[in-house]
This record gives C-alpha cells, sequence and structure tokens, in this order.
C-alpha cells in the first residue's frame, strides 16, 4: 500500500505530488516581521499560478498553528490553481507568540497537533499533513525543548512528518538527537529545513547520513549564502551518496521574497546544469513523495 500524503483538499497518493516546492509560505503573520505580514489572498493567488505554470504541482505551506494559515482559503487556492497544498500544525519559536498564548497551549500541545492532522484545523474541515517546530540559535531551548517532544507525540499518533526550522541553519545534530534518539522518531520523517543558511558541508554530511530529509529552501537571500552556494553544496551531498535525501523550496516569508516562482523560474535552470535533469527531478519529484508521506501510525 502506498503511504498518501495529506493536503488541503484530502489525502493523495505520494507518487502524485509531482514537482514539489518543499517549504514556502502563502500565509504567515509573526510579530518578529511587523508590517512585513504575507496576507494578500490575491498575490498568493498570483504565486501559486506562476508556480503551477512552470511546472510546479504540490507546495508545502510550513506555517504553523496561530500565524496566520488561513486554510480555508489554502483549500480555495488549491481547487483554483490545480496545484496541491499541505498545511501545517505545530508551533514556531516562542519569539513568534504572545506569552499568554504559550501559556495556554503548552499543556495540551501533542493533543492540539493530533487534532489538527487526525480532525481539523478549527472547524474548517481542512486537516494538516505536517507539524512544523523550531529549534533555537546552536542549540535546543525550553520551548524547542517542549514542542519537539509533542510533535514527536503526535508523528507516532498520526504518522504525519515533522518539518524542523532550525534557527539560521544551526543545531541540527542537536535537534535530530532529541527527535530520533531519545523520542524515538524515525529520521526518515524528519525534514531538516535552512541548512543553506549554516554552509558546514561536514554537518550537513552528518544529518544526511542519520537518515534525515535536508532541505535546501532559502533561494534568493543573497545575505544566507543560499543561491550561490546551492549547487556546490547538493553536488558534494549527491557525491557522498545522499541524492535521495534532498529537498528544495523557496520560503516565502515576506512580500519582497521571490519565492516559489522564483524557484522554478531561475534556480532549477541553474541547478539543471550542476546536476543534471535525473538528479534534480529526484530532488524536486521523487524525494518529496517519501518525505511528506505519511507513515503508519
Amino acid at each position: 500500500m502506498v503511504s498518501p500524503v495529506r493536503t488541503v483538499l484530502g489525502d493523495v497518493s505520494a507518487g502524485e505530488l509531482g514537482v514539489c516546492d518543499a517549504h514556502d509560505h502563502l500565509f504567515i503573520r509573526t510579530p518578529a516581521l511587523p508590517g512585513q505580514e504575507l496576507d494578500d489572498r490575491e498575490l498568493a493567488g498570483q504565486r501559486l499560478r506562476s508556480f503551477h505554470e512552470l511546472g510546479g504541482r504540490t507546495v508545502v505551506q510550513w506555517t504553523p498553528y496561530g500565524m496566520g494559515r488561513r486554510p480555508e482559503d489554502l483549500a480555495a487556492l488549491s481547487r483554483e490553481s490545480g496545484t496541491s497544498i499541505v498545511a501545517a500544525t505545530g508551533l514556531h519559536r516562542a519569539a513568534h507568540y504572545p506569552a499568554e498564548l504559550l501559556d495556554r497551549l503548552m499543556p495540551d500541545l501533542e493533543d492540539l497537533f493530533v487534532t489538527e492532522i487526525s480532525r481539523c484545523i478549527g472547524a474548517t474541515g481542512i486537516r494538516a499533513g505536517l507539524i512544523k517546530v523550531a529549534g533555537a540559535f546552536h542549540g535546543i531551548d525550553e520551548h524547542a525543548g517542549r514542542t519537539m517532544t509533542a510533535a514527536a507525540g503526535a508523528h507516532h499518533r498520526t504518522g504525519a512528518p515533522i518539518a524542523v526550522h532550525l534557527e539560521l541553519g544551526t543545531a541540527s545534530m542537536d535537534v535530530l538527537d532529541l527527535l530520533c534518539g531519545e523520542l524515538g522518531v524515525g529520521p526518515q520523517h524528519v525534514i531538516l529545513g535552512h541548512l543553506g543558511r549554516f554552509p558546514d558541508g561536514e554537518t550537513h554530511l552528518d544529518a544526511a547520513r542519520a537518515g534525515a530529509f535536508l532541505a535546501f529552501d532559502g533561494p534568493s537571500r543573497a545575505h544566507h549564502a543560499t543561491d550561490w552556494r546551492l549547487p556546490e553544496q547538493l553536488t558534494a551531498l549527491a557525491e557522498a551518496g545522499f541524492g535521495d535525501r534532498l529537498l528544495l523550496g523557496g520560503d516565502t516569508t515576506v512580500p519582497e521574497t521571490p519565492g516559489m516562482p522564483h524557484l522554478l523560474r531561475r534556480v532549477r535552470p541553474r541547478l539543471e546544469r550542476s546536476l543534471g535533469e535525473e538528479l534534480l527531478r529526484t530532488i524536486l519529484v521523487a524525494n518529496p513523495a517519501r518525505a511528506f508521506a505519511l507513515a503508519a501510525a
């Protein structure tokens, strides 16, 4: 039996995802970026249509609980564009939430994640297919430890994969030690985000050897050493035998980010030249089909 991927329009066969933007945001709101919200439905639709016209077929939105996910708009945009969308539950770093909200959520956080995956997000009838959590800078703080523990419990109960925001690309091995070591999550169900922001090739290799998926998801962020180092980073990992662990995403976080269309219009041709069409198709199509499939709970 082929494991499904849970999209905002229901479960689909993982083999039906097609070209996938493995980490992006159509909508996101945070006090950490005041005045830079992604909350324009028309603009979100334009970006999604552009992505689809360039051959994109699935977008995985990593916007977690309490950050303006707009699930009903995601479902409508998915229908309108013919593009599958995976929504996230989970919780970001503490800086993105009021303290009183966190105090209210923490005692029942695992159950919240399970409910949003198994039943629905709020009263929308739309289910999440991904659990998003976040590490701290070069480590795991108390908030990250609590959210990752809840995410691991929810994964064991639902089979949903866990996507991790690595703060500036750091602490990947600390995250894997906790999630996969202490908490028993299979590394093949963990996606590490933002690795390109911390261009340490040995750390990338260690994470790949551990069995996690590695998301290089910051194109256009020149100050994070992303686009210009991406070909060499992916080539090194592929030559070491880890081409089957790699993912690509646009990670649109503010209106100025070129995001998902840029990923296919500008980044894809560069990577075709350095990696070859076959490997790039593996990264854009075959790998996401495995990374975002629900495990047997």
